[in-house]
């Protein structure tokens, strides 16, 4: 990652932070918190946020988070001069030591976060994927690669490379009229489709996301088969024959929070 990238990412927190919590700009920070001005600090490597000389003796919230592991953590501390390893660059910037590391009161530590999904891809995958022409295309070439897997909103927008991407999941020429013939159907952020997943035993989709799966005909009672369009189905083995998917049901939608 770039530094300008890093840069970015950091403001694209800060922005939402702000917007989740109502918070507001500090005269000297980034936020004011009831009156306190506390800075946000952002870093791919836990421990290796760069504290600038007018946050020292101030409230820092610091924030990291990893794709590969998928796990995220927010603490905070106060960043006085014993905490901290002295800067040597021209900006003054220092991290923190040992013992401010040991202060830091973690609000969430190594918590769960979404899995990138693409980065759980080949690397050939993805760059087979990104090279087509047909923005469709790039759309449903990632859902025939991780059947049984969420695929977050993010992700989709990635490789679609266009305002309408969600759109392009839908039926009616979208992802899932363009994987029906293969067996493939692609859940999304419906109750119903939620319930099939649990049946299914695939993963769940929450808001914004989706996840695929290839069907195949099922028999009554068994475990793990969901009736869809008055037939029973099953997620497909190896040795299943291909056969058009059903239409899924859809209904009231799932809601964040």
């Amino acid at each position: 990652m770039y530094k300008t990238e890093k840069t970015h990412f950091g403001t694209l927190i800060e922005i939402n932070l702000q917007k989740k919590f109502g918070l507001i700009d500090g005269n000297i920070l980034d936020f004011s918190v009831e009156g306190i001005e506390v800075d946000r600090k952002f870093s791919k490597e836990l421990g290796g946020w760069m504290i600038p000389d007018e946050a020292r003796d101030h409230i820092c919230l610091l924030l990291w988070a990893d794709d590969q592991t998928s796990r995220w953590s927010l603490g905070v501390v106060r960043t006085t001069a014993n905490c901290l390893n002295t800067g040597t660059d021209r900006d003054k910037k220092a991290t923190l030591n040992g013992a401010g590391r040991d202060l830091i009161q973690w609000l969430h530590d190594h918590a769960e976060m979404p899995t990138n999904i693409l980065l759980q891809l080949d690397r050939l995958i993805i760059d087979r994927i990104m090279s087509l022409d047909s923005g469709q295309e790039r759309i449903n070439e990632p859902f025939r690669k991780t059947l049984g897997h969420r695929v977050s909103r993010q992700a989709v927008a990635t490789v679609a490379r266009q305002e309408d991407y969600m759109k392009r999941i839908r039926d009616n020429g979208g992802a899932r009229s363009a994987l029906r013939p293969e067996g493939i159907v692609i859940l999304g952020e419906f109750r119903a489709h939620v319930e099939i997943a649990q049946k299914l035993d695939v993963e769940i989709p929450g808001p914004g996301d989706s996840v695929a799966v290839r069907l195949a005909p099922g028999l009554p009672g068994a475990k793990g088969t969901v009736e869809i369009g008055g037939q029973i189905w099953k997620v497909a083995g190896d040795g299943d024959t291909i056969i058009r998917a059903p239409i899924l049901p859809k209904g009231p939608r799932l809601r964040n929070g």
